[in-house]
């Protein structure tokens, strides 16, 4: 068996029942490094194998061929099909028939870090992840625009890197082509873990502030506003 595991943001309190009966249940963890290295200090009794950033597809082979005779959890961040190992496992489980897969979702980073902001997701809402690697830089820049375009509240997920310091000011500049630089918006850092930070600004200011790949981005319609210090969407209720 194996379960391909949302673990959140990397805390117990942040974790699922069902993703900690999973972890819990199997005899083999495997996750990118810094995944597992948060999980030894939750679960130090378990035995873990790890791959580095850009191996996923030896990380999720690993854990297919060790799940055609033991149970193992696939482990990723937030859940496990957003930008995560879920599709790949079954895309490369045609070559490990003995091995059985389900998914245990996750709370994702946009959920929990929406949290800690107020409630900047109330209603219809669009992922971008800015990371051009596995996805073309035009594909990227027309989801923004046709997000910004149709007033859709926006998430950002990889929003900068040492080599990709200027993308979050990219994508600000397309998306203040359809919205005021006064839009209400806010980040999250290192959510749930050592060092977290939020803050609520505007996407004038947004535009000049550094992030890096640990930190995730939100974008406000033209309805967010900014209520006792937090950024919420509303979704008309208060007009029904």
């Amino acid at each position: 068996m194996l379960y391909v595991v949302g673990m959140g943001a990397g805390s117990r309190s942040g974790m699922t029942i069902a993703a900690e009966q999973a972890i819990l249940g199997s005899e083999l963890i495997v996750g990118y490094t810094k995944y597992t290295e948060l999980l030894r200090t939750l679960f130090p009794d378990k035995e873990y194998a790890s791959t580095g950033m850009r191996q996923e597809r030896e990380r999720v082979e690993l854990a297919l061929k060790a799940a055609e005779s033991r149970t193992v959890s696939l482990v990723c961040s937030g859940d496990p099909q957003l930008y995560g190992m879920a599709g790949l496992a079954y895309e490369l489980s045609v070559n490990y028939p003995a091995a059985e897969i389900e998914v245990i979702p996750g709370v994702t980073a946009a959920f929990s870090g929406g949290a800690l902001l107020g409630s900047p997701l109330t209603t219809d809402f669009a992922v971008i992840s800015l990371s051009d690697l596995l996805t073309p830089a035009e594909k990227i820049r027309k989801r923004l625009q046709c997000a910004a375009e149709c007033d859709m509240a926006i998430v950002l997920y990889n929003p900068s890197s040492k080599s990709r310091a200027d993308y979050l000011q990219r994508a600000c500049d397309i998306v203040l082509e359809h919205r005021s630089g006064d839009t209400v918006c806010g980040y999250v850092r290192n959510i749930g873990r050592d060092g977290q930070e939020s803050r609520v600004l505007t996407l004038a200011e947004l535009r000049e502030t550094a992030v890096d790949m640990f930190t995730t981005v939100y974008i406000g319609n033209s309805d967010t506003k900014l209520i006792n210090g937090k950024m919420v969407t509303p979704r008309g209720y208060r007009d029904v």
